[in-house]
C-alpha cells in the first residue's frame, strides 16, 4: 500500500524536501563509526575489536533503517523496517556494556551474563512486531507499540545505561594503575554520553510529537552525534594510552573524520559558490591530511627504533651486569685460594728470618726480606681483590657500634710513627681541643681506611721531605679526619678519577711500584657504607695532598636498618 500525500506528514517527507541535517547526522556518523571500527579490527583482530565492529555494524543498520523510514512512502516497507528498531537499539546497549567489560578486564564475559543478555535480546526480538502495531494512513507512519515502547524498551535501555555507569565507576575506584583509571573514566564518559544522547533524543522526540509540540521526529538527528564523540574518545585512548596496541589511528581517524564531515556538506549546500568553497576545503583537507599522517608515521617509526635500541641496551646492560657478577665471584674464589698459601709462605719466611731453622747469612737474610716484601704485596693485593668482590656483590658486612674516633686516630699514629722516623719523615697527630662525641660506625672498617690513607701519605712522600699530619676535628654535624702530606701531590686533572677502580696517578709509580689502584676505591666504598664521604685535595704536583674523611654524628635510619 502506498501512503497518500498530506500537507504535514510526521514521517513522510518527499525526497525533494528531505532536510539537509538528515543526511549530515546519519551518514557521517555511521561512516566514521564503521571506519574506526574496521581500522581497529584490521590492526588487531582480538575480541575487543570484534565487539567494536559488531557495535558499529548494529549502529549502521539502525541508521539505514531510519533513513528508509524517513525517505519512504511505502507502508509495507515502513512497517517491516520499523519493527527492527527495538532489537537494534537493545543490541547497541548490550554491546556497549560488553565492550566496556572486556576493555576493563582484558577477558571475555562469563556465561551467566551472556545468558542474561541473550534472554533480554530474545524477548525483545519476540515482541519486536509490537513496536509497529498499525499503520497511520493520515500521518504516513507506524503507530508506536504502547507499553512495549514506553515501558519495556525505554526501561531496558535505562537499565543497561545505569549498569554501564555503575560497573565502570566501581572498577575505576578499585583500579590502582593511574593511567588505566583515566582510560576507564574516559570510556565510561564516551559510552554513556553516546547512549544517553541516542536514547534521550529519540524519547524526547516521541514525547514532543505525541504532545503536538513538534510535527516530526527531526529532534532524533542530534542524538546521533554522540557516536562521533564516542569514536573520538576511542581515538584519544589509542593515541594517548596506546589502547588496542595501535599507534597511527589518531591521525588517520582525524583526517578521515575531517574528509567525511567536509564531503557531507555537499548534501545541503544550495549554491555554486558554496560548492566550490567546499570542494577547495576538501582538497586541502586531503593534502594536509596526507602530510600529517606521513609525518606521524615517520615519528612513530623513529620512536619504535629508539624503543628497540633502548630494549637492546637494557639487555646488554643486564648481560654486562651478570658478567661483572661472574667476574667478582671468580675473583673472590681465586683470592680465597691464593690467600692460604701466601699466609703459609709469610709464616715460614718469618721463622727463617727469626733463626728458627738455623743462623742465616746476611745475603740470605737480604734475599728473604725481598721475598717477604713481595709476598706482603701479594697478600695486600689479594685482600684488596676480596674487598672489591665483597663490596660489589653486596656481601661485605658492617658491624656498627659507638666508637670514639680519637682512639682510632691514636692507634694509627702509634702504628706508623716508627716507620715515619725510618724514612726521616715526621708523623704528627693533632688532637681536638675537647672530647668529641662518639659516632655510630664500624670501627674496624674506618680504622682500615685511615691506616691506608696514612700509609699512602708516607709512601708518596720522598724520604727526608717533610712528613704527614693527621688531624681530627668537628665540623658542624660531622667529625672530620684530615691526612695531609708534603709529598708529590696530585695534578688537578687526575683528582676526579682518583677513587676509580685500578686508578693510579702518572708519577706515583716511581715511589711505589707495588700499588694496585684498588685501595682508594675500596676505602671510598667502606666510608660511604658508614654514612660518610671521602675526597682528596691538592694544590698540584709536588705541593702535597690532603685526604679528608667525614663521618656523621647521627646516622640515617635507612643505613641503620640496612646494617642492623
Amino acid at each position: 500500500m502506498i501512503c497518500p500525500y498530506y500537507p504535514e506528514p510526521q514521517y513522510l517527507i518527499y525526497s525533494t524536501d528531505v532536510p539537509s541535517l538528515l543526511y549530515y547526522s546519519h551518514i557521517p556518523t555511521a561512516v566514521i563509526s564503521l571506519l574506526v571500527s574496521f581500522f581497529v579490527f584490521l590492526k588487531n583482530k582480538n575480541l575487543l575489536s570484534k565487539i567494536l565492529l559488531t557495535l558499529s555494524s548494529a549502529f549502521l543498520l539502525w541508521i539505514i533503517f531510519d533513513l528508509v523510514v524517513w525517505t519512504n512512502i511505502n507502508s509495507d516497507v515502513i512497517m517491516f523496517v520499523y519493527s527492527f528498531f527495538g532489537m537494534l537499539t537493545v543490541a547497541i546497549f548490550i554491546l556497549c556494556l560488553y565492550f566496556l567489560y572486556v576493555f576493563i578486564n582484558k577477558k571475555d564475559v562469563g556465561f551467566k551474563f551472556k545468558l542474561l543478555w541473550g534472554i533480554i535480546f530474545s524477548i525483545t526480538s519476540i515482541f519486536a512486531y509490537k513496536n509497529a502495531e498499525s499503520f497511520n494512513l493520515i500521518n504516513c507512519g507506524a503507530n508506536d507499540g504502547g507499553w512495549y515502547s514506553i515501558y519495556y524498551l525505554y526501561g531496558i535501555e535505562l537499565f543497561f545505561a545505569a549498569w554501564i555507569f555503575i560497573y565502570g565507576i566501581v572498577k575505576y575506584i578499585r583500579e590502582k594503575d593511574i593511567d588505566f583509571k583515566k582510560q576507564i573514566l574516559l570510556l565510561i564518559f564516551g559510552i554513556d554520553l553516546f547512549l544517553l544522547s541516542f536514547y534521550t533524543a529519540i524519547a524526547l522526540a516521541s514525547y514532543l510529537v505525541e504532545k503536538g509540540v513538534v510535527s516530526d521526529f527531526g529532534l532524533e538527528f542530534y542524538g546521533l552525534f554522540g557516536m562521533t564523540f564516542f569514536m573520538g574518545v576511542l581515538a584519544y585512548l589509542i593515541v594517548k594510552f596506546k589502547a588496542f596496541d595501535i599507534k597511527l589511528l589518531g591521525a588517520q581517524a582525524l583526517v578521515a573524520t575531517q574528509v567525511i564531515l567536509t564531503a557531507s556538506q555537499f548534501a545541503f549546500v544550495r549554491n555554486n559558490t558554496n560548492r566550490i568553497l567546499t570542494a577547495v576545503t576538501l582538497a586541502l583537507t586531503f593534502v594536509f591530511g596526507y602530510f600529517l599522517i606521513k609525518s606521524v608515521k615517520i615519528s612513530e617509526e623513529r620512536k619504535e627504533e629508539l624503543q628497540l635500541m633502548s630494549t637492546k641496551l637494557a639487555e646488554s646492560n643486564d648481560k654486562l651486569r651478570k658478567l661483572d657478577n661472574t667476574k667478582s665471584e671468580f675473583i673472590s674464589i681465586a683470592s680465597h685460594q691464593l690467600r692460604t698459601p701466601l699466609t703459609a709462605i709469610k709464616g715460614f719466611i718469618s721463622l727463617l728470618l727469626e733463626g728458627s731453622y738455623g743462623q742465616m747469612t746476611s745475603d740470605q737474610e737480604d734475599v728473604l726480606n725481598k721475598v717477604y716484601t713481595s709476598n706482603e704485596r701479594l697478600v695486600n693485593l689479594v685482600e684488596d681483590l676480596l674487598n672489591v668482590s665483597r663490596m660489589e656483590s653486596g656481601r661485605m658486612e658492617f658491624k656498627f657500634e659507638k666508637t670514639q674516633l680519637d682512639g682510632i686516630c691514636q692507634e694509627v699514629y702509634d702504628t706508623f710513627v716508627l716507620r715515619a722516623k725510618e724514612h726521616k719523615l715526621y708523623l704528627e697527630y693533632i688532637r681536638p681541643d675537647k672530647v668529641l662525641p662518639e659516632v655510630m660506625i664500624d670501627p674496624k672498617k674506618v680504622r682500615e681506611v685511615v691506616s691506608n690513607m696514612v700509609d699512602n701519605a708516607l709512601k708518596y712522600t720522598p724520604d727526608g721531605h717533610g712528613g704527614v699530619r693527621l688531624k681530627l676535628e668537628q665540623i658542624g654535624e660531622n667529625l672530620r679526619v684530615t691526612i695531609s702530606d708534603t709529598g708529590i701531590g696530585i695534578p688537578k686533572e687526575e683528582l676526579p678519577y682518583l677513587f676509580a677502580k685500578f686508578s693510579r696517578g702518572k708519577d706515583v709509580s716511581r715511589l711505589n711500584t707495588g700499588g694496585t689502584g684498588l685501595g682508594l676505591y675500596v676505602g671510598r666504598g667502606m666510608i660511604e657504607n658508614n654514612g660518610g664521604k671521602i675526597w682528596a685535595e691538592s694544590d698540584g704536583a709536588d705541593l702535597g695532598s690532603r685526604f679528608i674523611i667525614e663521618l656523621p654524628l647521627v646516622q640515617s635510619e635507612e643505613l641503620m636498618k640496612k646494617w642492623g
